[in-house]
């Protein structure tokens, strides 16, 4: 079963052509006008050991807005898309990442029903010209386009690059253990029979 999808999604204000590979080794090629999200994407697929290509445009001389967002809707399709019909993954996936003084919690569920629950206080408002708040945007697009019950949680820390960054680090692996397909299983991951 391939679990490889193609995305491409062009509005207004964005331009997203993005490839998935769910059971890859954690190769990339990301290029966006966001460098920040350049790297912290790069992390989320290397620890998830997603194979992750993203050529994107945005209008950034507004601001990354737009173009954060937008991936993260893509990314979110992507996800639900190469899950599929969901038969024998485990569903849940569930990861504590330490970064430095920073400590990130991230549990997720791939049952259907979205939920973000981002409780991360304490960010400073840039990371060189990243606006920190986006990072809440483009998980409430990814959990909302991937139909997914993600929580996101700092236990600890100070320093807001190591925060963020455990936090896609967290992610990767907590999805990388929910995607993960158990031979045990019979059909889908719940007593209803359905997802």
């Amino acid at each position: 079963m391939s679990r490889k999808v193609k995305k491409y999604r062009k509005t207004g204000e964005t331009e997203i052509d993005l490839e998935l590979n769910l059971d890859g080794s954690g190769t990339t090629y990301i290029d966006t006008p966001v460098p920040f999200l350049n790297h912290m994407l790069n992390l989320f697929a290397k620890h998830g050991l997603f194979d992750l290509k993203l050529e994107a445009k945005g209008d950034v001389e507004i601001d990354d807005h737009h173009t954060v967002e937008d991936i993260g809707i893509v990314l979110g399709q992507a996800i639900k898309e190469a899950i599929g019909d969901k038969i024998g993954i485990k569903r849940y996936g569930s990861k504590f990442i330490p970064m430095d003084e920073a400590l990130l919690h991230t549990v997720l569920d791939l049952g259907g029903r979205y939920y973000l629950n981002f409780s991360v206080d304490g960010l400073k408002d840039r990371v060189g010209e990243f606006d920190t708040e986006l990072v809440k945007e483009f998980f409430i697009a990814v959990a909302f386009n991937g139909e997914m019950n993600l929580h996101i949680r700092k236990v600890e820390g100070e320093n807001t690059h190591h925060i963020i960054e455990g936090i896609f680090k967290a992610f990767g692996r907590a999805l990388d253990e929910a995607v993960t397909i158990d031979n045990r299983i019979s059909g889908v991951m719940s007593t209803k029979g359905k997802l």
